[in-house]
């Protein structure tokens, strides 16, 4: 350090390679420069403030000129390399696999966030009598329905033109009349509508809970590796409208990311035979067409999924969400015994999540 005839201190700011100064390095720091912070943006946080920090200015002032102009050299290198690092890392983090990090079982004692969980099953196998079971045994539980209703009834939004009819009318029975037709009109509605029930956000009172689970029926997994696979493999859907399908579909995965994260699956395993019976039963009105051969493709594409886990999936993590297969052949919408084994098996599974 030099004085002028003010009085005022000059600092001779000499920039060196930082070989030259490895012992000033670890005797202002007590580590390398390079361990000098865990992350780029929380450092060149710390180094803009460092800048005008007074600390420093005085460490100037008062340093031999070696150690000040190696201070800072090290400063800017540090600096330098983890700018560009920080440059970097957004564009690093945007081939993620939509569902990449899904989080591994843990328990649900671990309180990280609601555990969130599909039904899935055949049509008719019985999701409806088991979600009600379900919101009866756990009415903490927020179960969120499968929105067949607005497959029944097409309302045009906003100041839409009017439209004819048939264009506002039942979509499900649509498909299931003209299945060539109307099929990938009805895949990407009913994949739509799944996706908007998923993307809603939590309620309160499960925000509040002390052991938040999330139920829903279906998801916008079966809705692509279930029904529109379906629908391509028996020739409802043409090869271009199957690969238009799949395209969207990976996108929108991919750009919502984790907001679509599923912790398990709940499989309701039933023979396409007994779905029949409860099909009738049950007897809604756009059913009453549909055929055992049907039953038993989408039985098949169910067991090749979440039971045999044969089906090609495009999402690794996808492949690691556990699965809980109920055996609901025997009838159990009246049977107390058989309802409270379900259960039993379903508060085992949740907590394992």
């Amino acid at each position: 350090m030099e004085r002028k005839e003010g009085g005022h201190p000059t600092v001779s700011l000499n920039f060196i390679a930082p070989e030259e100064c490895e012992s000033s390095k670890e005797w202002m720091f007590g580590h390398r420069a390079s361990s000098a912070s865990n992350s780029a943006g929380t450092f060149l946080d710390s180094w803009t403030s460092l800048i005008y920090c007074p600390i420093l200015a005085m460490a100037f002032l008062i340093l031999p000129p070696n150690r000040a102009s190696c201070l800072l050299g090290i400063c800017g290198m540090a600096a330098g390399r983890l700018f560009l690092s920080r440059l970097r890392a957004p564009f690093s983090s945007m081939a993620q696999s939509p569902l990449e990090g899904v989080p591994t079982s843990r328990g649900l004692y671990a309180g990280r966030g609601p555990r969130r969980l599909s039904i899935e099953g055949n049509i008719a196998v019985g999701k409806s009598t088991f979600v009600k079971l379900l919101m009866k045994t756990y009415p903490e539980w927020h179960v969120a329905t499968e929105p067949v209703a607005r497959w029944q009834n097409i309302q045009a939004a906003g100041t839409q033109k009017a439209c004819t009819a048939q264009s506002l009318g039942n979509l499900l029975d649509m498909m299931y009349r003209e299945p060539a037709r109307w099929s990938y009109t009805f895949q990407t509605f009913s994949f739509m509508s799944r996706l908007k029930v998923q993307l809603e956000p939590f309620p309160e009172e499960l925000l509040q809970a002390r052991k938040p689970v999330q139920i829903f029926e279906r998801s916008v997994y079966s809705d692509r590796y279930i029904f529109a696979k379906n629908l391509f493999e028996n020739g409802s859907l043409s090869d271009i409208e199957w690969h238009i399908y799949q395209d969207w579909h990976s996108f929108l995965l991919r750009e919502f990311g984790s907001r679509l994260t599923l912790h398990g699956f709940i499989y309701l395993q039933a023979s396409p035979q007994v779905c029949l019976k409860r099909l009738y039963q049950r007897a809604r009105e756009e059913e009453k067409g549909i055929k055992l051969a049907y039953l038993e493709q989408l039985h098949g594409q169910h067991e090749a999924w979440l039971f045999h886990k044969t089906t090609k999936l495009h999402f690794e993590a996808l492949m690691n969400i556990p699965v809980l297969v109920l055996d609901v052949n025997d009838d159990f919408s009246e049977e107390v015994t058989k309802q409270e084994d379900l259960m039993r098996e379903v508060n085992t599974f949740v907590k394992n999540l």
